[in-house]
């Protein structure tokens, strides 16, 4: 949850297993929803032009835009490869490098980047937010082109 592109108001990581997890991310979403009143969403294009995901990721995100609809806040999905190009020039290769970019950009994530991943290991669950703050800042980039904070030593327009 961000107040603006340099300012994350709430983040956390949440794990939901079983046979429910779609309805119980569903609960959860819409908690905060109903805490924050956000004005926009930002999910991940999962449409099929978008990034192939899981068909409970594509159906949550589905639910996610009707939620959001039924409280009258704007939705904006991005692919992954809209993200990529969003951070081309910084030749981020890897969600790793990423990841550091981006705690580099807002400090208060610099203790949630994980060590680098080998090749035998799963992705760290803590990637998560960086996938959702990656997003978050492609919006943020899109919505207001060069925003440029005065108190923050990195632009949007660097991004």
């Amino acid at each position: 949850m961000f107040e603006g592109h340099v300012s994350p108001l709430d983040w956390g990581i949440r794990e939901i297993r079983g046979p429910r997890k779609r309805k119980g991310c569903l609960t959860r979403i819409t908690q905060v929803v109903d805490r924050y009143a956000p004005d926009v969403l930002v999910i991940q294009d999962t449409s099929e032009h978008g990034t192939k995901r899981a068909r409970w990721i594509t159906a949550l995100n589905a639910s996610i835009a009707v939620l959001a609809n039924d409280r009258d806040i704007s939705v904006f999905a991005y692919s992954r490869d809209q993200v990529r190009a969003a951070f081309e020039r910084h030749e981020c290769p890897n969600k790793h490098s990423l990841a550091e970019l981006i705690a580099k950009y807002i400090p208060a994530f610099e203790r949630f980047v994980p060590p680098p991943r080998k090749p035998w290991m799963s992705e760290d669950r803590r990637m998560g937010l960086f996938d959702a703050a990656a997003l978050g800042l492609v919006f943020f980039k899109k919505k207001d082109g060069s925003a440029q904070s005065p108190q923050h030593p990195y632009s949007l327009s660097s991004i």
